[in-house]
């Protein structure tokens, strides 16, 4: 089993990416899918995770948390879920080799949160699987829209706090409006919440940069073609290289301030 050491800086809201080793369809089967939110679940109750949003498809999953209630949840959860999901696939697959390719981005609350939530939410519409988020499963849009009695992923307290909203009829209201103004269109790939280290506004950006220190070196600014900025890597892109290289792209996050952890890959 190859170790991948990542680092990540405490305090924010996290926007992760876990793609599946060159792109498989790795997820494919719903028993995984499920097993997943399962895992998922019990990491939150182990480690005190605040989940916003996520979606699980074939080939990756979104996760948008929030560390603000422990400074090792983000770390613990993901080695925990990715982890163990890894290891339990290969053995029933009889495989071997590397499971997930990962990246985070941070995103700033507000406005900036609100059309990653949608991002994330309309990515199978985006894929053509499904014309509306309520047609998949596999995502926190039924729980936004419905929150569970039992066996709650969605953190709504933290995610009203974050979207400004002041009580769940205007976090639904709002949700649903967000995703019918999409939707009116066609909706599209919008990478710099899966490819970028940071967006928000210009002051969020600089904030993160200053964090990086020299580390932030081989990265740069960039406004958005919507209201923003993007802190982003300008030598190599997500996506573009093996998984295998993956490490180097988060390596700017190895900071004095960050916390170091070990993820393990299956």
């Amino acid at each position: 089993m190859a170790r991948v050491h990542r680092h990540f800086v405490p305090g924010y809201i996290w926007h992760l990416t876990h793609r599946c080793h060159k792109r498989e369809f790795l997820l494919k089967f719903s028993r995984d899918r499920n097993r997943w939110i399962e895992l998922l679940f019990k990491a939150k109750k182990r480690y005190q995770l605040s989940i916003l949003n996520f979606i699980v498809t074939s080939n990756h999953i979104h996760l948008i948390v929030s560390d603000s209630t422990q400074a090792d949840a983000i770390p613990r959860t993901i080695q925990f879920v990715a982890g163990r999901l890894g290891q339990e696939y290969n053995r029933r697959k009889n495989r071997k080799g590397a499971f997930w390719g990962y990246h985070a981005t941070a995103i700033e609350s507000g406005e900036h949160l609100w059309r990653c939530m949608v991002y994330v939410d309309l990515n199978m519409v985006r894929a053509g699987v499904v014309t509306h988020p309520s047609e998949w499963k596999w995502g926190g849009f039924h729980e936004i829209q419905n929150p569970k009695t039992r066996y709650r992923l969605i953190d709504h307290d933290m995610l009203r706090q974050f979207l400004n909203t002041e009580d769940q009829d205007e976090l639904v209201k709002t949700h649903q409006g967000w995703i019918d103004s999409q939707l009116e269109g066609r909706p599209t790939r919008q990478e710099h919440f899966s490819k970028s280290l940071a967006v928000g506004s210009k002051a969020f950006v600089k904030n993160i940069c200053h964090a990086l220190k020299s580390q932030a070196i081989g990265r740069r600014m960039i406004e958005l073609p919507v209201e923003g900025y993007q802190l982003r890597e300008i030598i190599s892109k997500y996506g573009d290289v093996g998984y295998e290289n993956l490490g180097a792209l988060n390596l700017p996050l190895s900071i004095s301030i960050s916390i170091p952890w070990r993820q393990t890959f299956s």
